[in-house]
């Protein structure tokens, strides 16, 4: 009993570590977008780690939110070696979530470092966009680490995904494909946000019209939109699947639930935009719920791909 209630005790730990660090990363993605729409990236001058040549920097408004997205970030950074470094010794019997600590931890040294050269060396729109990109994907394993650990206290180990209800290869590669599209639709609105092409397009449809002149930034935009619409009519056929094939496996069906409201609220966000463009205020904080609102669906949709992954794998064990 002892034993059993000092390994209850570390996994609760562990949880609770890896929860912290997918909570400071959700606030580093957050600050970055924070960062971008006041453009605040120079506010400490093009100097790393210092800011205008101090630790503690002036009290502006731009060196105060570059200084405190650098603080958040760090200590993100340092979660994310604590998490990877306990997994590692404490939790030999899940690989997996060895492997998605590594991961956070791979992601934040990447998207951190390419953060500093972005403020020592200037940058192409595409290369800050794919570090917006590795800020998602830094979160999305910090959230799979997270929901692994709190599937490991809940359930006792990968055991009891036997007693779930199995997917099939199909829906599996769906799956796979809606997380990897969904991440492009990331990409090309990161890229909309760095070529400052938000308002290019005027109206639902850009111009008024479904063929508008594709200057650059109607282009970008227009991309975008069409790219965020697909993402809805996939998330319909995901959520539609679930309820006719898998209705019995609860976990499938509550992130069913979770990805339909969130696409939609990502939707909405999106038109708000184009209300909001002249009400810089408001409109910034509509841009970071839009941002948000991605950011976890990515999150989710990249759980949900182990997760049908693991039970189609059950499947095919069982058949065999």
């Amino acid at each position: 009993m002892r034993a059993g209630g000092h390994n209850l005790r570390k996994i609760v730990t562990l949880k609770w570590l890896s929860y912290a660090t997918t909570l400071f990363m959700f606030f580093a993605t957050f600050g970055g977008g924070i960062v971008t729409r006041t453009e605040s990236g120079l506010g400490c001058g093009t100097e790393w780690p210092l800011c205008h040549g101090k630790f503690v920097p002036a009290h502006t408004l731009a060196s105060l939110i570059e200084y405190t997205h650098r603080l958040v970030s760090t200590t993100a950074g340092i979660l994310a070696v604590a998490a990877f470094i306990a997994f590692l010794v404490y939790f030999k019997h899940r690989r997996d979530l060895q492997i998605f600590a590594g991961l956070t931890l791979i992601f934040v040294i990447i998207q951190g470092a390419m953060g500093a050269l972005a403020v020592v060396f200037s940058q192409s729109p595409p290369v800050m966009a794919l570090h917006l990109g590795f800020a998602f994907i830094a979160l999305a394993s910090s959230l799979m680490t997270s929901l692994g650990a709190r599937q490991e206290q809940r359930m006792g180990g990968l055991a009891k995904f036997n007693q779930m209800p199995r997917t099939n290869k199909a829906f599996r590669n769906f799956v796979w494909f809606l997380t990897v599209y969904s991440y492009l639709v990331v990409y090309t609105g990161a890229f909309v946000s760095h070529t400052n092409s938000a308002g290019s397009c005027t109206g639902l449809f850009c111009t008024g019209g479904a063929l508008p002149e594709l200057a650059s930034g109607i282009r970008i935009e227009m991309i975008h939109r069409l790219a965020g619409m697909l993402l809805l009519v996939l998330i319909i056929v995901l959520f539609a699947w679930i309820y006719k094939s898998f209705k019995s496996n609860r976990e499938l069906v509550l992130q069913a639930n979770y990805a339909i409201a969130l696409i939609l609220f990502q939707i909405l966000t999106g038109v708000a935009m184009l209300f909001t463009l002249e009400r810089p205020d408001v409109y910034m904080f509509v841009v970071l719920a839009h941002m948000t609102a991605i950011a976890v669906l990515f999150g989710m949709l990249t759980y949900m791909s182990y997760l049908v992954w693991r039970l189609s794998k059950s499947a095919e064990l069982g058949q065999n």
